[in-house]
């Protein structure tokens, strides 16, 4: 018997229930905030983007940060007006109160915290979302790897429409 398939279907029966939100009231799109810039499509844009964020985003690898986005892209939208899935849409996320879109259902714990969303907190919650915030409902082990959490976060700067807050 291999044990590398068996570790695969292990990590995607993980990810699939990653922060087991419940049912329909997660479907609704969210209500950003505050206004996210546009997200830039051309590869012009994008560099200009990724340079345009604060040290050490601006040197990250964005297309290391895109894959690192695959793990979370099993309960998490971040396309502007998307839904949220088991996990809230993450468009705008930057400057946002945690627990703040509307429709999703958030543990007790998040919505007491008082976190504003921003690239320190989100790589501490990225390590390990467990212990970053005991009681919360994400059940995603984390982003072990700081440059993996880096590329993850510069993606999301660049890809929710990161505004500098």
């Amino acid at each position: 018997m291999q044990l590398r398939p068996l570790l695969l279907a292990a990590a995607c029966a993980a990810l699939a229930a990653c922060n087991q939100g419940g049912g329909s009231e997660n479907a609704s799109a969210p209500a950003p905030s505050a206004p996210a810039a546009a997200v830039p499509k051309d590869p012009e844009a994008i560099k200009a983007a990724l340079a345009a964020l604060p040290a050490p985003y601006n040197a990250a690898d964005l297309e290391n940060g895109r894959k690192k986005f695959g793990l979370c892209r099993s309960c998490h939208t971040i396309e502007p007006g998307a839904p949220n899935m088991t996990g809230p849409n993450l468009h705008g996320v930057f400057g946002r109160n945690a627990a703040s879109v509307e429709g999703y259902n958030y543990s007790d714990v998040l919505k007491a915290s008082n976190i504003v969303w921003g690239p320190e907190p989100l790589d501490q919650w990225l390590a390990k979302p467990q212990e970053f915030l005991p009681g919360n409902k994400m059940t995603f082990l984390g982003v072990k790897d700081p440059k993996d959490r880096t590329d993850l976060i510069a993606y999301l700067m660049v890809e929710s429409g990161y505004t500098g807050q």
